[in-house]
């Protein structure tokens, strides 16, 4: 049975006097597949701007979006609605009997198409990160690709800690491992290094965490009278993280795609511990998360002009 989404992504942009805004990369329609259909989207900018859509290198549908005139804010809405295929309860079922075992060997065609998900993208250069990879690894009987990335998954949202971070970017697996914590595109790169260093090809996914406990008319209504809170509130997050429940609801989220001979393509969230989940709903993927920002831009004015962003998510479930 096909699950129906309405989701909105609500980004502001505030200056304490009028800009000029250079041109913005947005990135927020979900690509269609077999397990993903887009029904509807739309997207309205404040002040009025010139939009045109492109596809990027990994193939996500970019607008490039240039504002016109002054303006002491920048508002983007991007508002869409898809139908998704639930995921199998089992992602790796159809796993590669090559692949069963780490290491394995990618055929040559599939290795020729993956050469840039398999690449390391950081440094190690004291192979600290490869160490900690290596101690999900049995060194006495086989080591199961399924339960290696099982047990990295799990480890990284038990052993980290999910705190708020007001910059921009990502930090690198190393000083996510020094500072011993991270937000969910942190933890996301630390498993895709760690992996790659194990011989596994992944790549970075961008998008939304559906919650059915924000999905109440009571959550509703909280949402539309609280004030949006700044960097999609991390805050909340850090809290929920500490408690045990879904982090990265109500905000963009980010997790990576590993990819498995038989079975393609597969969702870790270290975040959540999920794994090949249906509350995943993806909008980019990348070979880094730099590549798959959901909004990134330039302004032009005096250097204290900016005063910060506020960026809120909804994710409705359409009941039929």
């Amino acid at each position: 049975m096909h699950t129906r989404y309405d989701i909105q992504h609500t980004t502001i942009y505030s200056y304490n006097q009028p800009v000029t805004f250079g041109l913005h990369r947005v990135m927020f329609r979900p690509r269609d597949s077999h397990d993903l259909r887009v029904l509807a989207t739309d997207l309205q900018v404040s002040p009025r701007a010139n939009v045109r859509l492109i596809q990027d290198p990994h193939s996500n549908s970019v607008a490039l979006v240039q504002p016109l005139g002054e303006a002491t804010e920048l508002k983007v809405v991007c508002s869409f609605t898809i139908e998704q295929v639930p995921a199998a309860d089992d992602p790796l079922s159809e796993l590669d009997p090559a692949a069963e075992f780490l290491p394995f060997a990618y055929s040559i065609e599939d290795r020729l198409d993956l050469e840039h998900y398999l690449r390391p993208h950081h440094p190690d250069p004291d192979g600290t990160l490869i160490r900690w990879a290596h101690q999900f690894l049995y060194t006495d009987e086989p080591n199961s690709t399924r339960e290696v990335l099982a047990r990295m998954n799990a480890h990284i949202g038990k052993t980290l800690t999910y705190k708020a971070r007001d910059e921009e970017g990502t930090q690198s697996p190393l000083e996510t491992l020094n500072l011993g914590s991270g937000s969910c595109r942190d933890y996301a790169l630390l498993m895709m290094e760690a992996a790659r260093r194990l011989g596994v090809a992944t790549r970075f996914v961008s998008g939304y965490l559906y919650d059915a406990a924000l999905d109440t008319p009571s959550a509703a209504e909280d949402t539309e009278d609280a004030p949006e809170a700044p960097e999609t509130q991390d805050a909340e997050d850090a809290k929920d993280a500490a408690s045990g429940v879904t982090v990265g609801a109500g905000s963009t989220h980010a997790w990576l795609h590993a990819y498995l001979p038989g079975a393609g393509w597969v969702a870790y969230d270290p975040t959540n511990n999920l794994m090949g989940s249906s509350q995943l709903i993806r909008v980019g993927v990348a070979r880094d998360p730099a590549l798959a920002t959901p909004i990134s831009g330039s302004w032009f004015g005096e250097a204290d002009a900016y005063e910060g962003l506020t960026a809120t998510v909804q994710v409705r479930r359409v009941r039929t």
